[in-house]
Order: structure tokens, then sequence, then C-alpha cells
């Protein structure tokens, strides 16, 4: 029987260079990379929405609502059974995203959110999330000039998001891993922070 494939999550707020680590660490391990909200037909649809700023103000449930139905999909179509076929996954956001954003960042009870997660998630968690981590003022001169809905919240938004984060990076089998340095050292970073909680076995050296 194949051993069950490993689960990685890299998470961060906006321009922390998260997604660009992601499928650095996705070719060090022979992993499939996959990416929230996205991964499925239906999940690439809601990103569209989420991140429409044309679409003006969501109702924090609404959003919340719609980024679990993603995740519905792409757990059951994607994450699982690539897991079960001995695959490792590294996925671009998970549960923690949506704890930080809806929960610490739009304020829902934290409580509530992480139940919702589980039921889409069917119980699925993380083996390992690493945290990519700057300072807000990187972050602002990263993020390009056409924002999307997202990134275009106001910057008390995004600290209650950065503070989120470091709260749940208390939890176990998470790492937090400093994103203020070139991409091939904070590369080097992630590999080690995922070897230290995952073991060394399939974290290989950048080439």
């Amino acid at each position: 029987m194949a051993r069950r494939g490993r689960f990685v999550v890299l998470e961060g707020g906006e321009a922390v260079g998260k997604s660009t680590q992601a499928r650095l660490l996705a070719d060090r391990l022979d992993a499939v990379l996959t990416r929230e909200p996205g991964g499925t037909r239906l999940g690439e649809r809601v990103r569209a929405v989420l991140l429409d700023r044309s679409i003006g103000p969501v109702e924090p449930r609404a959003e919340l609502m719609l980024v679990l139905a993603a995740r519905a999909a792409h757990v059951a179509e994607v994450i699982a059974p690539a897991l079960a076929e001995g695959r490792d996954v590294v996925c671009d956001r998970f549960d923690g995203s949506t704890l930080a954003y809806q929960g610490y960042g739009r304020g829902l009870p934290l409580v509530e959110v992480r139940d919702a997660c589980a039921v889409a998630s069917g119980g699925l968690e993380p083996d390992c999330t690493v945290l990519v981590d700057v300072h807000d003022s990187v972050a602002s001169r990263r993020r390009g000039r056409d924002p999307d809905r997202i990134e275009a919240e106001d910057a008390a938004f995004h600290d209650r998001v950065r503070a989120g984060f470091r709260e749940l990076a208390r939890r176990p089998r998470w790492v937090v891993v400093d994103g203020d340095a070139t991409v091939d050292v904070v590369a080097e970073r992630v590999a080690s922070a995922v070897a230290g909680v995952l073991g060394d076995a399939g974290v290989r050296s950048a080439p």
C-alpha cells in the first residue's frame, strides 16, 4: 500500500512571496502544486469573484461561504486524491488564510470559522504549515499598482490579518519563515523549516 502523501501549506499576507515559495517547494518535493481559492474549475471561478473589485463590499459570511465552497471542491477533487495516491501536495493557502482573513480580518467568530473550515475540508489538516512573514512596509512596497479586492483593503485590515497569522503560528506544525530576503535565501529557509517538521526525507537541496 502506498504511503499517504504529505500535505504542506504556505500561508501569509499579501505580497509576502508565498506563491513563489510554494512553487519552489513543490519542485523540491516533486509535489502537486495547487492554490486556494482555486485548484479546480469551480475554485478558479470563485477566486475571480472574490478578487474582483467591481463587485464592491461582500458580506463577511457570504465571503466565507464562497471560500469554503471552493475548498470543499478542492479537497475532494485534487488534494485528497493526490494524498491517497502517495503524492505530496503543496498548497498556496488553506484553513489558516480563512481564519486570518475572514476571522481576524473580517471579525467573524473564530470558533464559527474553524468549525466551518472543518466541514469544508472533511477534517483534513496540513502536516506542516509555513507562514512566510514580512513587515507591513515591505509588503506594501511589493504590492502592484492595480490591487485586487483583497489587496485594496485598508492598512487596519492587513494589520489584523498579519496579527492573526502570527497568533495562528503558535499552533503545532506551524513554522514562521522571514520572507524579507532574496527568493533563493527564503527558499532555503522554507525547505529547512519543512524538513524540521516532516524530517529530511524528500526535501532535497536546490540544484
